[in-house]
């Protein structure tokens, strides 16, 4: 994910919802694995977003954003 710009963040965010949305409706008993593997990947495009966002307030470039693991954006209280 890094280097991707805020636009393209954001499809990434889009697409994955548009996947999560389907496998939920199914009809079938969904794949926990990959439902899970979605969660995890949305939190860390919003955490990354966010970072560009503040970076970009703060006057600072938000090219210099990284992507945090996702057991690190799992650990965030919300």
């Amino acid at each position: 994910m890094d280097g991707m710009d805020d636009k393209e963040i954001s499809k990434r965010i889009g697409s994955l919802i548009e996947e999560e949305h389907k496998l939920e409706r199914a009809g079938e008993a969904p794949d926990h694995e990959r439902l899970r593997a979605i969660e995890v990947e949305l939190d860390t495009c919003w955490d990354l977003l966010r970072q560009r966002r503040a970076r970009r307030s703060a006057g600072e470039s938000p090219d210099d954003a990284a992507a945090r693991p996702g057991n690190v954006v799992e650990g965030y209280l919300q």
